[in-house]
């Protein structure tokens, strides 16, 4: 083995010097495309099956021996993807700068080793320490039976992806330090769902806040272009002077947003000021690290009922104490609608009485009601909520919305919050908000001041159609389908719940909207189940801590 390989084998059993616990776990696959290395196995004749413990002990040391002597193109070699492997080890020393590589194994569980890196980053006579833990896993090769590392970036470095790379240079913006409305300083290790939107910031806005660069290593992540993600700052060889750059955020209300999406697998939230549309918190709970909760595009339920009945009350069709009959079903050409098991009909129903217990049948009949078309959902989302016309600053990479106005079942689906529709937490916290003051107020993160950014407008709802969604929504919250979820939040207090289906899924979307006083929120989990589930605690968390 190289100089910082220390491994033994002792009763036929890959052993090593330093435990292995604490690792992140990451996923494991044992299918293989192909084989990037060369040679065959030594009988001449490929092996099959999972590799042993001396093909992984064997695979392992080579591979490592040959990393830690910085021989990228050997050390691709006893990979299952050499290409790939060669370009990155290669940049990991020439464009990273890392060197004095030593590479310590871990405990393997059967055919994964976890491993610690210790090496040197230097650049322009700058030196700084690099230690970090990964792990690999060895599987066969389908064509030539060889026992070979399973290529992954994070083999190289856990927080690699597919596509990234790793620099060391002047960082191409100078640091920031981000705080919040009151002066709170922001990072991501007090908040960590902030990580990828501290870094946008900072590329944004490094220059504005008045900083200078430093030296970093960095994760250069795909693309290289103005719309890929951030870099991700690994480690400071020279600090930078940091530029201040003030937030809407709020560090208490981010707080308890960070703490509730903790507690659902990919989840996300948003909370907003109506007054203002400052953004008061933005968390995700994922894997991936991708901004869901302004950058999703998904279903959101029965939540964009608020947009539906905006439209049915804007358009004469209804009111909340006129009649919105909720029967079993609903047919709209040729496609059956049903509402969720154990609604019970109500053919007496008005639209108040539907919404709050969140009919899909009653909703689906009226859509085929003059004046409506097949574009009048779309107005209504554009013209009056601001959405879909792709025009949002709020300072950071967001999508607002999508409302395509379609026919066929796909009218109807669109009107409960399935069919094309498709939004994120930061829209429908914004409907939320439009629809409790009637005014549309842009969302935004930073000051549209700072580097005149000019505001998305929209004409906003009458006040009548307001008052109706707001009295709605505050039944819902009290009598309705969000009663538990809202139960023991004071003050003015309204909420949407929805459930949206998405195809393949075995549970639906949790979806959950909400008010309290002049703070709205909106969250959605994935594979949640119900409204109030999953998003309405999440809802219910940051409102308390908000409102």
């Amino acid at each position: 083995m190289g100089k910082g390989v220390k491994a033994a084998v002792i009763g036929g059993v890959f052993a090593v010097m330093l435990g292995g616990a604490g690792y992140g776990a990451y996923n494991i696959v044992s299918a293989v495309s192909g084989d990037g290395g060369s040679g065959s196995s030594a009988a001449g004749t490929a092996r099959t099956g999972p590799p042993d413990a001396g093909e992984v002990e064997a695979a392992v040391e080579g591979f490592f021996a040959a990393w830690e002597k910085g021989e990228a193109a050997r050390a691709a070699s006893y990979t299952n993807n050499a290409q790939e492997a060669g370009a990155l080890l290669t940049a990991y020393g020439d464009d990273a700068r890392v060197g004095d590589v030593e590479i310590t194994p871990g405990t393997a569980a059967g055919a994964t080793v976890p491993f610690t890196v210790r090496a040197t980053v230097s650049y322009d006579g700058k030196s700084k320490a690099l230690r970090y833990r990964s792990e690999l896993t060895v599987v066969r090769g389908r064509t030539t039976g060889r026992a070979l590392v399973d290529w992954r970036p994070s083999v190289v470095h856990p927080d690699l992806r597919e596509g990234d790379t790793l620099v060391t240079e002047e960082s191409a913006q100078p640091p920031i330090e981000a705080v919040d409305r009151d002066g709170t300083v922001l990072t991501k290790e007090e908040y960590p769902s902030l990580g990828p939107v501290l870094d946008t910031l900072r590329r944004k806005y490094g220059e504005q806040a008045g900083g200078s660069p430093g030296v970093e290593l960095v994760i250069r992540h795909t693309g290289g272009s103005t719309d890929a993600a951030a870099d991700t700052p690994l480690l400071t060889l020279a600090e930078g002077r940091p530029g201040r750059l003030r937030t809407t955020l709020s560090a208490g209300v981010q707080a308890a947003a960070e703490k509730a999406v903790r507690q659902y697998a990919e989840s996300s939230v948003v909370a907003v000021r109506p007054s203002t549309g400052e953004v008061l918190a933005v968390a995700n709970h994922r894997d991936d690290g991708f901004n869901a909760a302004f950058q999703g595009q998904v279903a959101p339920g029965s939540t964009m009922k608020i947009i539906t009945a905006a439209m049915l009350i804007d358009n004469g069709v209804t009111s909340m104490n006129e009649p919105a009959p909720c029967p079993p079903t609903a047919t709209w050409q040729s496609q059956t609608f049903k509402n969720l098991p154990g609604m019970e009909p109500n053919e007496g129903a008005s639209l108040a009485d539907s919404f709050l217990r969140s009919c899909n049948t009653a909703f689906i009949k009226l859509v085929d009601e003059e004046p409506l078309d097949d574009a009048s959902l779309t107005r209504e989302a554009q013209e009056r909520f601001g959405l879909g016309r792709d025009d949002w600053t709020t300072g950071i990479p967001s999508f607002d919305g999508s409302v395509p106005a379609v026919a066929g079942p796909d009218r109807a689906a669109n009107a409960i919050g399935q069919g094309r529709v498709q939004m994120n937490p930061l829209t429908m916290a914004s409907v939320t908000a439009t629809a409790i003051t009637g005014a549309f107020r842009q969302p935004y993160l930073v000051s549209p001041d700072l580097d005149g950014r000019q505001p998305a407008r929209a004409k906003g709802l009458p006040a009548g159609t307001a008052a109706q969604l707001t009295q709605m929504m505050r039944l819902t919250a009290t009598r309705g389908t969000a009663r538990e979820a809202m139960s023991g939040l004071g003050g003015d207090i309204g909420a949407k719940t929805g459930s949206a289906e998405v195809d393949g899924g075995a549970t639906s979307d949790s979806w959950f909207t909400g008010f309290r006083n002049d703070v709205a929120a909106a969250a959605m989990a994935q594979q949640g189940g119900h409204g109030g589930d999953a998003a309405g605690p999440i809802v219910a968390a940051v409102l308390r801590a908000g409102g």
